[in-house]
């Protein structure tokens, strides 16, 4: 079990941009943070790299920590629960008619950049291909309000050369099912369009075709 201190360590090396990299930081600047002895910190860094929630390089210049995956979710879980403490989450309810896409969903769910961050924030792996659908007019406002809402931040990458752009990603239910729902930074649809994502082919799942309207609920 992590202490407060454990997160406070992780909080202010996450800040510092430990996430996305290698910062450097020394243990006094960090128990000058956190209130407590250099020593005790030093431990502490110690123990959270053998947890595998620190990743740390000791070097002539100095000492570089950056977070690991586990020590995101770490993160993300404490988040989580502030979240749930502090906020009451909307859940808008959207209606929209299954039209076939363009087909790239398949290809940027094939890419681990995007399903290991899907799977661990969502807790399923997402099936390579999205469904899409197309709000209803009666229903463009909530898709408006939507757009304004944080969502989980999924971070765009490079792979190969070739840069990938972000996305948001809510939680919901379509159809009682749950799912996961997409939107793009950049993309060919216009904002009337949701994609959909799931442990499995929807289509298949819920026996759908061009043109049926499903009923969907977004956690927002």
């Amino acid at each position: 079990m992590h202490t407060m201190y454990d997160i406070s360590i992780l909080k202010y090396i996450a800040g510092k941009g430990g996430m996305k990299e290698s910062v450097k930081l020394s243990t006094r600047e960090i128990s000058s943070e956190i209130n407590r002895s250099p020593q005790t910190v030093s431990r502490r860094l110690k123990e959270l790299e053998t947890e595998g929630m620190i990743s740390r390089r000791i070097t002539p210049d100095g000492q570089w920590v950056s977070i690991t995956e586990k020590g995101e979710r770490t993160l993300r879980k404490e988040y989580e629960d502030y979240r749930r403490i502090f906020e009451s989450p909307e859940v808008l309810s959207l209606r929209g008619k299954v039209f076939t896409g363009l087909g790239e969903g398949r290809y940027y769910l094939s890419l681990e950049g995007y399903t290991a961050q899907i799977s661990r924030i969502i807790g399923f792996r997402p099936y390579p291909g999205t469904l899409n659908i197309r709000i209803l007019p009666e229903d463009t406002e909530i898709r408006k309000r939507l757009s304004k809402k944080p969502g989980y931040e999924i971070r765009g990458f490079e792979s190969e050369g070739r840069k990938f752009g972000g996305c948001k990603l809510f939680e919901g239910e379509l159809e009682s099912i749950k799912c996961g729902v997409l939107i793009p930074e950049r993309t060919h649809y216009p904002e009337d369009v949701l994609e959909i994502v799931a442990p499995f082919n929807l289509r298949d799942k819920l026996k759908l075709r061009d043109g049926d309207v499903v009923k969907l609920k977004v956690i927002a």
